[in-house]
């Protein structure tokens, strides 16, 4: 009888521990990139761009110093970035631009690249909440 409780015992204390959560190939990927360094802000890209090619929803978010990303001013230093996110927009991507650090920045409406959309909370709030599966990374 010892043996029964032992086993019943250890089975309900493994049954209890935390499993891992793995995201369905459709969990919509939200990236939060407020970086204009370079290789940081390209590895954000590359890897938000292969988990489109995987079929994701992708939303980008550029913020803080992310802005200058979409900025045409910009488009010597952030030309692959700039190329990287036109093709993902291409293929379904919305790419959202903070507009208070436009205005920090000095960053302008008239500058920004085509197919970037200016955010407001109610847009970033959306694509946050609107799936209970969205998962968020941020550069």
């Amino acid at each position: 009888m010892n043996v029964f409780y032992t086993a019943l015992i250890a089975l309900l204390a493994f049954a209890a521990l935390p499993t891992a959560t793995f995201a369905d190939d459709d969990d919509p990927l939200f990236v939060n990139l407020t970086t204009d360094e370079t290789h940081r802000a390209r590895m954000a890209l590359v890897f938000a761009s292969r988990q489109q090619q995987l079929g994701r929803p992708i939303v980008i978010f550029l913020n803080d110093r992310g802005v200058l990303l979409g900025s045409t001013k910009n488009s010597d230093k952030f030309k692959e970035h700039q190329q990287v996110l036109a093709t993902m927009i291409g293929k379904g991507a919305d790419v959202l631009v903070c507009p208070m650090c436009m205005e920090h920045y000095g960053v302008n409406k008239a500058d920004m690249s085509p197919g970037l959309k200016l955010s407001n909370p109610k847009i970033v709030g959306d694509a946050l909440f609107d799936d209970d599966d969205t998962k968020v990374l941020s550069w």
